[in-house]
């Protein structure tokens, strides 16, 4: 492996949860894509006025330990595979003393930067992305998400499917200039951000039944996977809704299935299934679900989506 990024957690990067933010997982992630790239031959794919750039098309995450305000943290990652047009990079954020945060599996497409059409690399950087090619460690593998299971096809994704499920709207909103790359595009870390922003509006009070149950906890909520299908990239000014449904519910694990749509035409932004727990502030650990409340999360987020 190759290292990929250098730095730390502000303040700011971590929530309410005292611990930093999904978003900012990303946002350093795709930071270390770009080292990746340069490394590669391709320095240019993330500038303006580039010919080319680096377009994901899918995302495993798995967060595996807190990271926490000021704790040291380093990046380094490989390369799956790779065909005429595609890749997979697997990377992993380590702690300072190597234990891993979380690791990532993203599979891009190497595209015409105005009209995001796929094109073949050149032969150096074909070359540079083979010889990067290395097995992951198997302890940061997938866990609770199956990826071999084929996501929908876009046209099987609409607000309108949602809506006759009865699907809950729990987010919405316009994307603003400041969160667009230097193509106009939503950056890729801003779709996982608004769906964290918007999971209180379902599961608040929900998470608030299940922490009482237990003396003395305090509520908080932590994501363990996240799998992101991206669908369509909305520029500043387009809207996004967010619909969410319960994917399956155990005594320790929930998992969510996320559509970001366009209300305008319908069509999907991007689909996500996250695997999420209820998590005690004061121990930092999962908090078992009471029978009675799993049941209640079934009838709160209804909807029966899918990948």
């Amino acid at each position: 492996m190759i290292d990929l990024w250098k730095g730390s957690a502000n303040t700011w990067d971590c929530d309410e949860m005292g611990h930093m933010n999904v978003r900012i997982y990303l946002e350093k992630a795709f930071e270390g894509l770009g080292t990746l790239a340069a490394h590669c031959h391709m320095s240019h794919v993330y500038q303006t006025g580039s010919p080319s750039t680096l377009i994901p098309l899918e995302q495993h995450i798995r967060f595996m330990r807190e990271v926490h305000p000021g704790r040291p943290l380093h990046m380094r990652g490989c390369v799956l595979d790779v065909d005429e047009t595609r890749v997979t990079v697997y990377q992993e954020l380590l702690h300072g003393d190597g234990t891993p945060a979380a690791a990532f599996r993203t599979r891009l497409i190497h595209a015409s930067a105005d009209d995001m059409r796929p094109f073949p690399w050149s032969d150096r950087t074909r070359k540079a992305l083979t010889d990067l090619i290395e097995e992951p460690p198997a302890a940061t593998a997938p866990r609770g998400i199956d990826l071999s299971v084929e996501p929908l096809a876009n046209e099987e994704v609409t607000l309108g499917v949602a809506e006759s499920r009865g699907v809950k709207l729990i987010g919405q909103g316009m994307v603003e200039p400041a969160h667009c790359d230097v193509f106009g595009r939503m950056k890729p870390h801003w779709f996982i951000g608004r769906v964290s922003d918007s999971v209180p509006n379902l599961l608040y009070n929900w998470r608030e039944k299940v922490a009482q149950a237990v003396e003395g906890s305090r509520m908080g909520a932590a994501v363990l996977e996240n799998r992101i299908i991206f669908r369509g990239w909305p520029k500043a000014g387009e809207l996004f809704q967010i619909r969410t449904a319960l994917s399956r519910a155990e005594e320790k694990v929930h998992a969510l299935t996320h559509w970001m749509l366009d209300p305008v035409t319908g069509r999907p932004w991007m689909t996500s299934e996250a695997v999420a727990v209820t998590f005690d502030l004061v121990t930092r650990k999962t908090m078992a679900t009471p029978p009675d409340l799993m049941e209640e999360l079934a009838e709160i987020a209804p909807g029966n989506l899918k990948l």
